[in-house]
This record gives structure tokens, sequence and C-alpha cells, in this order.
């Protein structure tokens, strides 16, 4: 094979392609997307540079991007985040280079966003914008035949934004993150479910009864919170945004600071896209047996330095369970080295909640293809028309009609003459 790859065992690629093809039974939206690409082949010769987390779902983008036309090589946007089997497939099924390997360690990580842009991009596709970030600090030389790139999640959008106020942001960006049928269930429905899958893998541990600390009420953390509470847990949520925080009580849930909620949380889960949410201080009035979890992009959510430094002792009883022992005996128990929980111990968002979002992803790139010429070097929100026709296309292969608005209503919505 002449393809370049670096993956972990194209021995496992049999198993990779049935679990590719299951997923792509729950994501009829991308199929149709995949469908049209075929036959008018929107992404034709366009080199695209993916950094995604490697799964099943994510497969099934990489071959509607593919079938489109579409040059495409894919690294993972996490080091524990790969299904190996996956990326195997794709090597050997679909032809994909893929570079990642589930558990690789920083510098094999970086290296292959390096082999990922020696692609030399028109389109990057970022989730987290550690591919964007790369290319801006070291690959410079390459950015002047980018013509765009898309962005899937809320911490990556974060820092391409504040690329762009610092006019540091060199080509323009779609914020697929930013779309309703996105957010709205990929982060809600989606994060909320494989989250508790990813903690219950790793634990073994019974919600009913326990309580559960979610720091941070975005869409995310409403979703987590939501699940956790029909599981019987007791949820309490931390915020610092008063919206947030007035809504999450509206909804039903105590609201408190961490360093309150943290001497009476059994289980912690952080979602913010920010920094040391759970620092030394929550640590040190944590009860014994904690259980702490993130299951936000990047694992500095978790002031993992300073529990390390905390700890006399480290023990790990399961796979994805890493005890510290406290000098006073207590023990905080870390999943998954903080990293996304719902990657790291599960196998991330259903299916079916990621064919809107991938379905997105895809008719962004061939937005900014068809709109190179007229976007600045800022981010931009995913057009409307793309969000509504992906919501029309859900409902239609979900064989769910809705109503449609007489021209007598479409009249009274658009003119002000009328009243009581």
């Amino acid at each position: 094979m002449s393809l370049e790859y670096d993956v972990r065992d194209l021995s496992l690629a049999e198993g990779g392609r049935r679990r590719i093809e299951w997923a792509d039974g729950e994501m009829p939206v991308l199929r149709h997307v995949r469908e049209r690409f075929k036959k008018e082949q929107p992404l034709k010769g366009t080199r695209i540079s993916a950094c995604l987390h490697v799964t099943t779902e994510t497969a099934n983008l990489m071959r509607t991007l593919q079938i489109g036309g579409a040059d495409a090589i894919l690294c993972a946007s996490n080091p524990l985040s790969t299904q190996d089997d996956v990326a195997a497939s794709l090597v050997t099924h679909y032809e994909v280079p893929v570079f990642a390997i589930k558990g690789e360690d920083t510098e094999t990580y970086y290296q292959h966003i390096h082999a990922t842009l020696d692609n030399k991009p028109q389109i990057t596709m970022d989730d987290g914008a550690d591919l964007v970030s790369t290319l801006h600090k070291e690959r410079r030389d390459m950015l002047e035949g980018v013509q765009g790139g898309t962005e899937e999640t809320t911490t990556g959008v974060i820092r391409l934004r504040a690329m762009a106020a610092d006019g540091a942001l060199a080509y323009p960006i779609v914020a697929v993150n930013d779309a309703m049928t996105k957010h709205f269930f990929d982060n809600r429905y989606g994060t909320g479910q494989s989250t508790v899958d990813g903690i219950v893998r790793a634990t073994n541990i019974l919600l009913a009864g326990k309580t559960f600390v979610v720091a941070g009420y975005g869409w995310c953390g409403r979703g987590l919170a939501m699940r956790v509470r029909g599981m019987g847990a007791n949820v309490i949520v931390t915020e610092v945004d008063p919206l947030a925080a007035l809504e999450a009580i509206m909804d039903g849930f105590r609201v408190m600071p961490m360093i309150e909620a943290a001497p009476i949380g059994d289980i912690f889960c952080t979602l913010t896209g920010d920094i040391n949410v759970i620092d030394k201080h929550h640590f040190e009035v944590m009860k014994d047996g904690a259980i702490v979890s993130n299951s936000g992009h990047f694992n500095v959510e978790i002031n993992i330095p300073a529990l390390e430094e905390m700890a006399d002792e480290t023990r790990r009883p399961r796979q994805f369970v890493e005890q510290f022992i406290l000098p006073d005996g207590r023990r905080i128990n870390l999943l998954a080295q903080g990293r996304l929980i719902n990657l790291a111990a599960a196998e991330g968002h259903p299916a079916s909640v990621m064919d809107m979002s991938f379905a997105n992803q895809a008719l962004s790139l061939e937005y900014i293809l068809q709109h190179a010429g007229e976007l600045e070097n800022k981010v931009y929100t995913i057009p409307e028309d793309i969000d509504r026709e992906i919501a029309r296309l859900k409902l239609e292969t979900m064989d769910i009609q809705i109503d449609v608005l007489t021209e007598e209503q479409k009249k009274y919505l658009s003119s002000w003459e009328e009243g009581t």
C-alpha cells in the first residue's frame, strides 16, 4: 500500500469497517449529503486537512468528503479519543491517510498534526483548534494557500475568536459548533449521554443517590445535568455566568461556588472550556473517594499537576481510574487522565446526533469553496439556511412532518398594518 499513514494495527480494520457501517445506519442526513456530493463533486481536487476525533462517525464524514472529490487526510484531535480499529479501516478499506493512535504521547500527537499539514491544505477542519494553531505558529509558509476552515467545538471557537480579535487569524473559519443543529443536539444530548456512558464504563458506579457536580451550564453542561438527574443523582451546578446560573436554578438544580460543592460532591465533571476549574484548594476539601472527570476538550480544566504534587502515592485500580492517595489517607479518583471522558473511556456521541454535526461540516466546506473570495479573516456563524435544511432533512428521515405557512400567514408575518 503506497498510502502514508500511522495507525496502531491494520489487522483491526475489519472490525472497524463493521462499526463504521453500523454508525452509517444512524446517519441518514450525512448519507443524503454524500449521495449529492457523489453526483456533483463539489470538493473535487480540494486538499483538506482534518484534525478530528477518529471515531466511526468521523469515518463516515471522511468517506463523504472523499466521495465528493476531496483529497482528505486525518489526524486525531485528542491523544485518547482515537478508535484504533476505525483508523485501520479508513486506511485499509477507504484509502484515507490517517495519523492517529489511541494513547499517543504529546510528541507523537503533534507529529501527526504536522503530517496532516504536509498535505498543504486548502481547507482545514478542526476540533479544538490545535491544527489551526500549529499552522499559524509553525507552518506559516502554507497559510497563503488556505481558503478557509471549519471548527467543530466550543473550545476551538473560543480560541479562534481570540485569534481573530488579535488580528492573528489568517483565513476565514466557519464555526460549525454555533449551528443550532449542532449545539442544541450534539452538545446537549450527545455530550449528556456519552459523558454518562464514559463515567459509568470507567467506574461501574451507581449514579442514583450520588451528589453529582456539573461545572459549567452551557449546552454540554445542560445535557449532562439533565441526564444524571434522570438517573437519580442529586445535581449541583457551578457557574461564573449569572444568566447560566439563573437558568440552572430555574431548571431545578442547586447552584453554588465550586469551593462549597467540593466537600459534598461524590462525582465531579467539568464542561467549561476554561483552566483550573477544579484546583488545589478544591482537592484539599474533597471527601474520600471523590471521582473527578472532564468532558471539556482539553485536560486543563482539572489542575492535575497540583493533584500530583499533593499525593503521596498513586494507584490504578481500573483501566481509566488513577487514584491519588493524599497524606491524610483520602483518595481522589481521576478519570481518563482528565481528558474527554466520553471519548477516552467510551465511544463518544451517538451517531444519530453526529449525523447533523457532520452534515454541517460537509455543507460548510462546500459553502467556503463557493464564497472563498468574499469571506474575511474572521469566525463566521454557519449560514441559517444550511442549519434549517439539515433540521428539515433530519425530520424527513425520522418520517416526521410539520406545518407549512399559508400565503396569508406569510403575508401577516411580513406586514405591520394589521393589529387587534
